[in-house]
């Protein structure tokens, strides 16, 4: 391994060390942290070439490699820097150069409390038939949430998990579950035949990374419709939009057949938001939505743009808003207004509810 590459390592040691979620590298550039949300600049020599080559030659395998080559892109599967933390990689072509993004992860998998999740969603865990979906943009720690779920059915019950990621970012260790690890690239081409490979394995959970064609959301909906428990992400804002998402991704005709098919399986969306804390770090924001009679009634007509107002009233079943806690998190000190009201899609709700709670 090149000095330079070492030197790249010695970068991620450091990110980890400052808390950062990511390292950004780029042929000729400083490097670049994101710490807290926000990017932050490094001093000191820029990063040449070789080093990040070096670097790649170690964080990717040879197939990675070789559709960086002949694609331009890849991803590598989670990787350990000497002081035994996980990460993943990230590059692409850029001006003629490479960049890299690397994506530090946790050392272990956090619990669902230790997220900040609502309750309830750590009742879906005890489900065992329907579809779960975590919902937001990148970074907004979807991947994190999805993995404390399957923590958690993996020290509370008796089944057989098989995850289908690109890449495989959390390794579960089985403590009562038995867990399988599906990488694309890896293990299957794609997310759909990994999926349909999976149903004859004799799974109760199966975990697909991403929702991305219709393919992969015809085979998903099928596997929660005969009778498995299915968890998943997909990069929409909110909870209508999420649903909105599967549905428009079929041909115009089979709309009505996908929104009936959708609502009988429909068992949470998640939508985060990850927003900085008051005194610093991370903390998660989420929307709930909670497929009662009353939302799937909503789905199937179509009536999608209803949705919000399913979730504002049905707080008894666990639902809320985005904007519903942001100001939660305000009222109890967590977070401030500002920043609140900046992750929001509706910042005046968020002051609103934070001065009638007050």
């Amino acid at each position: 391994m090149s000095l330079a590459a070492v030197r790249i390592h010695d970068l991620v040691r450091l990110a980890r060390g400052r808390g950062a979620s990511d390292l950004h590298l780029g042929t000729g550039e400083h490097p670049a942290l994101r710490v807290d949300g926000r990017l932050l600049l490094l001093d000191g020599p820029t990063i040449d070439r070789d080093g990040i080559d070096g670097f790649l030659r170690g964080a990717l395998a040879a197939p990675q490699l070789t559709r960086l080559e002949t694609r331009g892109s890849a991803d590598g599967a989670a990787a350990t820097d000497s002081d035994g933390g996980p990460y993943r990689v990230h590059v692409y072509r850029h001006a003629g150069g490479l960049r890299v993004a690397v994506r530090l992860l946790a050392t272990s998998v956090p619990s669902l409390e230790q997220l900040g999740l609502p309750p309830v969603v750590a009742t879906l865990a005890h489900r065992h038939a329907g579809l779960v979906v975590f919902s937001g943009p990148t970074g907004s720690g979807k991947t994190t949430a999805l993995a404390a779920l399957v923590d958690r059915i993996n020290r509370t019950s008796q089944r057989n998990v098989i995850t289908i990621e690109d890449p495989v970012e959390y390794v579960h260790r089985p403590i009562r579950s038995l867990l399988t690890h599906c990488e694309i690239g890896r293990d299957a081409s794609d997310y759909a035949e990994a999926l349909c490979a999976a149903l004859r394995a004799d799974p109760d959970v199966i975990l697909v990374g991403e929702l991305r064609e219709p393919a992969t959301m015809e085979a998903a909906l099928a596997a929660a419709e005969t009778g498995h428990l299915v968890l998943t992400t997909l990069h929409t804002a909110d909870a209508a939009q999420s649903v909105e998402r599967i549905a428009d991704a079929f041909p115009a005709g089979a709309h009505a057949y996908v929104r009936t098919q959708l609502a009988s399986v429909l068992l949470a969306v998640v939508a985060l938001r990850l927003i900085v804390g008051r005194g610093g770090g991370r903390r998660a924001a989420a929307e709930v939505l909670i497929g009662t009679d009353a939302v799937r009634a909503l789905i199937r007509e179509g009536k999608t743009h209803q949705l919000r107002n399913a979730i504002v009233t049905g707080r008894a079943a666990g639902m809320q808003t985005l904007e519903m806690h942001l100001a939660e998190l305000v009222v109890r000190g967590e977070v401030e207004l500002a920043d609140a009201q900046a992750a929001a899609l509706r910042p005046a709700e968020v002051r609103g509810a934070e001065r009638a709670a007050s």
